[in-house]
This record gives C-alpha cells, sequence and structure tokens, in this order.
C-alpha cells in the first residue's frame, strides 16, 4: 500500500486561500497546471488522503511546506521518522527555487525593485543575467516572499519589503509555456489571475476593454523568458507589446508594473529580435546579477543541515566564484558525502564535474 497524506483539518483555509493566492480562479483551472488528476486536487482541497507524491507536488505549486500543512496521523500509520525521512533539500541544483526559504542573496537588486513597486505610480524593472544566473528563482521569491508566513521562512529572513503586500496582485507568465505564446492564451491568463471574466473571444481590444481603468489595486506582471516570445511567438508582435506599453502608462492609473528577466537589456533584445515596440524603452532599473557577495554564499552554504569544515567552506567559495548554481552543486556533493559519512575529498572532484554544464557563468 502507498503512502498518503492528507490537509490537516485547520489547515483547510489556508490551503484555499493559497489557491485564490496564486492567481487559480478554481481547482479546475489549478488541476490544469500540474500532472495530479482533478480528482486528486479536489481531494487534497477537501482533507481527503491522496498519496505522497502528488501531496507534495500540490504543496509546492501553491508554495506550501508541506510538513506544516499535513495531518501527519494520515501518513498511512506510518511512524513519524518515516515523514521526516523526505526533508526538501537545502541545495537545489535543478528546478527554480519557487520557496523563499531556499532562495539566498540578492539584497541590493530586491532593495531596489521593490522601492520602485512600493510607490505610486509602480514602475518597470529589468533583471538581466546569464543562462543559471537565478533569474526565474529571483522572480518567484519577488511573487512569493511578502506574503510566505514566517513558519515557513529562514529565522530572521527578511519579508517586510512592502507596506502593505496583500493589497498586492502577482502574475508570473512563462513565456516557455505554450499556453502563454499566443495572445488569446496569454491575455486570457491574465484576466483569470485578475479575477476579471473572459470574453470570448479574448482579442487584444476586448482585453484593454476589460482592463483599462478596472486596476483598483496595485498589480505586477513577472515575465519569464521573455527571449522566447520574442523569438518564436509571432501573435506577440509589435502591435501586442505596444499595446501593454499603452496599458500600464496611460489606462491602470499607476497601478500596473511588469518586470522582465531577459539574458540582456530589454532594447538590446528587442533589436535583436526584430521588434521596435516601445514597450521596451519602459524598463527604466535595470539589475544585472552576478556572483553573490562572500557574506551571502557563506549564508547559503551555513544552511547545510550538517555543517562544513572552513576548509571546504573556502575550496567552495573559491571554486565556485560565489555564483549560487555553483554554490548549490557543490554544498550538494559536500553534504552527500557527509550524510554517508564518507571520508576523502573524492566529493570534490564530483563536484566540478557536475559543474562543467554551468561554468560559463565563471567567464569574465
Amino acid at each position: 500500500m502507498g503512502r498518503s497524506l492528507r490537509v490537516s483539518p485547520k489547515c483547510i483555509n489556508i490551503v484555499n486561500a493559497a489557491l485564490i493566492k496564486n492567481g487559480y480562479p478554481s481547482k479546475p483551472k489549478f488541476a490544469e497546471q500540474i500532472d495530479p488528476s482533478l480528482s486528486t486536487v479536489k481531494n487534497f482541497f477537501s482533507g481527503k488522503p491522496i498519496d505522497f507524491e502528488n501531496f507534495v507536488i500540490i504543496c509546492e505549486k501553491l508554495g506550501l511546506d508541506w510538513q506544516e500543512i499535513a495531518d501527519k496521523d494520515e501518513f498511512n500509520n506510518q511512524s513519524t521518522t518515516r515523514i521526516t525521512t523526505a526533508q526538501p533539500s537545502p541545495f537545489i541544483t535543478g528546478p527554480c527555487i519557487t520557496q523563499p526559504r531556499y532562495f539566498f542573496g540578492r539584497q541590493r537588486e530586491l532593495k531596489r525593485i521593490f522601492d520602485l513597486l512600493k510607490r505610486h505610480p509602480l514602475q518597470n524593472a529589468a533583471i538581466i543575467g546569464k543562462r543559471r544566473s537565478g533569474k526565474t528563482s529571483l522572480l518567484h521569491y519577488l511573487k512569493n516572499i511578502t506574503t510566505t508566513p514566517a513558519a515557513q521562512l529562514r529565522p530572521n529572513q527578511k519579508s517586510d519589503w512592502l507596506p502593505h503586500p496583500e493589497n498586492y496582485r502577482w502574475i508570473f507568465v512563462d513565456l516557455q509555456d505554450p499556453r502563454s505564446q499566443s495572445r488569446e492564451g496569454l491575455l486570457g491568463y491574465i484576466l483569470q489571475c485578475l479575477e476579471m471574466p473572459i470574453p470570448n473571444p479574448c482579442d487584444l481590444d476586448k482585453f484593454m476593454d476589460a482592463v483599462s481603468g478596472k486596476l483598483q489595486k496595485p498589480t505586477v506582471i513577472l515575465l519569464d523568458e521573455i527571449g522566447v516570445g520574442l523569438q518564436r511567438c509571432p501573435e506577440l508582435d509589435d502591435g501586442f507589446w505596444e499595446s501593454l506599453r499603452s496599458l500600464a502608462t496611460n489606462y491602470t492609473q499607476g497601478n500596473l508594473a511588469f518586470i522582465l528577466a531577459t539574458p540582456q537589456s530589454p532594447i538590446e533584445l528587442a533589436r535583436h529580435t526584430g521588434h521596435s515596440s516601445p514597450f521596451f524603452n519602459i524598463f527604466g532599473y535595470s539589475a544585472t546579477l552576478g556572483a553573490l557577495t562572500e557574506a551571502e554564499a557563506r549564508e547559503l552554504i551555513a544552511s547545510s543541515p550538517i555543517p562544513f569544515p572552513e576548509d571546504d567552506i573556502k575550496w567552495i567559495l573559491a571554486e565556485s566564484g560565489c555564483w549560487p548554481m555553483l554554490l548549490q552543486i557543490l554544498c550538494r556533493e559536500r553534504l552527500f558525502t557527509l550524510e554517508d559519512g564518507e571520508s576523502g575529498d573524492n566529493w570534490r572532484e564530483e563536484g566540478l564535474q557536475q559543474m562543467q554544464p554551468f561554468v560559463d557563468l565563471l567567464d569574465g
């Protein structure tokens, strides 16, 4: 019999609130975004047991810590020891980081961006960086940090970036998602997140009519992989981007801002992809992601559940150049050996090998 979990009765309201907070108007719409079936999703939100793996997947999608909301008595009557064996990894090297607890550094950039968003009118920002420099993780951090419960953060982790975070709407758009690569799909998704009616057909004119003058709350649209949208999505042409610019500057009373992630400046990216829309001129602040400071890198390393010897810390700092992705890889390899009780420095060779696909981060 497989392992299963259910939401603790006292946390039912929390998970349903998380559904709305993440921009999903209904459980069927949420189920469209993940692998678990609609019936599994409905069971989750109603507090019925579902299998452990799907429980964790749904929690991660909602930005929740599964151990905080789980009714552990339902873990198939297994011991608490079995439950705690599935602790999240402190070092994440594959998927982007969606839970603020595991995001480190970028304090200077974050302060500037939140300063642009806590005053009226909201202002736009571009996050520029190499592949695997942490752009997507930073977008998720912006979206989640101010509303994540303190119990799900690190001790003393800063979260009070905005004076009234509950007033903000955050819309994360992944332009690698085929559903966001057409006008109708992308515009319908934005309206869904705004809890506004979706017209049929959902064309650009009807979208502008639906949103113009109706944004009463500060709204931030996070555009990830904007380069994909410009290179592969013919429906997202200059007319489309010009309309979004007009919306932000003329028809939303200063309540709309865009933050995009890009490998180069928005103007250069537009030029290189054959676009000339003035939309790409509205980003008055650009944050170029480089390596972490040594203090930030040491904080990441110190998150290991087993402390590292100082000699290993210095080696990790030197070999990684304090780049987050490389730090995560080397820390992961060191932690594995400490957990397995292995001695020697073989982990260093393995770590350097695992770093190879990403060593371009060290160039320049």
